[in-house]
């Protein structure tokens, strides 16, 4: 497809990509987004489990490392817990790969076979693989940082402040040196939402306490750097998400970062990651001079 073609077709999807509710359509968008320059596919279909959801892909930045190995970046798209598929999101992780850093996306197991805490064990698989092989392309493996978007958000945040799921993957979550979060949802009890239902709904209440993000974050526990933003128009995880786990941070002395985006909705947070649509949001320039600042 020609360079006019798609700047057209962009034109076309881009009103009814912008005001989507979910996550899953954006593999058409992803399709006809130029990619950035200064990236490559270092590897696909890699299994990290048993399931047929559990493999993942690396992109690399295809310049070779000065010296020092790079940071490392784990992607964890959104869907609802229910949908999804790291190929729809090759415009992310190359604009990461584009910044210097091997980029990680896994596909992770989905509800209704898969509830609460699967798709959270997943995620944190995906960093204990990435720990176990960044060094392979070039990463450093004691650098991860973790980045997520909608219920991708809740994966990592889980997994940046539930010390459990990393040791139990057999990793340090100390090897985790901050967390972005985009339009995350991380306080969302009661449940009253069909998708949060679907993942969390078979929980008892003292085990969907400890499923919240909010609930996670203490004094006396490890907690990485983190930036937190959303959509100030955001009607599909509400920018109070981002409110209260800043302000829990906050009260346990941990770094936080937020912004909240003017005139920007749910999927155009993560679209504005891609290299057409950065016009919308400096989100990926904010995320990663977070990054560099730790």
């Amino acid at each position: 497809m020609s360079l006019l073609s798609r700047a057209k077709l962009l034109f076309l999807l881009m009103p009814a990509m912008l005001g989507l509710s979910g996550c899953s359509s954006l593999g058409v968008l992803n399709a006809v987004l130029l990619k950035d320059s200064g990236s490559t596919l270092a590897a696909s279909d890699v299994s990290y489990g048993r399931d047929e959801r559990q493999k993942l892909d690396v992109y690399a930045p295809s310049d070779e490392p000065a010296n020092t190995k790079r940071d490392v970046v784990v992607f964890v798209y959104g869907g609802s817990w229910d949908n999804g598929s790291r190929s729809n999101y090759s415009f992310a992780g190359r604009a990461f790969a584009a910044q210097g850093y091997v980029t990680v996306i896994g596909d992770y197991r989905l509800v209704p076979e898969h509830p609460y805490p699967d798709f959270v064990q997943d995620t944190a698989s995906v960093v204990a693989w990435a720990h176990r092989n960044a060094a392979r392309f070039g990463g450093d493996p004691d650098r991860i940082f973790l980045v997520g978007h909608s219920a991708g958000a809740y994966n990592a945040a889980m997994v940046a402040f539930a010390p459990d799921f990393l040791q139990a993957a057999g990793v340090s979550p100390r090897v985790v040196k901050g967390f972005a979060g985009l339009a995350g949802p991380y306080d969302f009890v009661p449940l009253d939402a069909d998708a949060s239902v679907a993942a969390f709904g078979h929980l008892k209440p003292s085990e969907l306490r400890l499923s919240q993000p909010v609930n996670r974050i203490t004094s006396g526990t490890y907690a990485p750097p983190a930036f937190l933003a959303t959509g100030a128009d955001d009607t599909t995880v509400r920018p109070r998400n981002t409110e209260q786990l800043a302000k829990v941070l906050r009260d346990h002395g941990h770094q936080v970062e937020t912004k909240f985006y003017p005139d920007l909705g749910h999927a155009g947070l993560v679209l504005a990651l891609s290299r057409p649509l950065r016009g919308k949001a400096p989100a990926l320039d904010d995320v990663v001079a977070f990054f560099r600042g730790l």
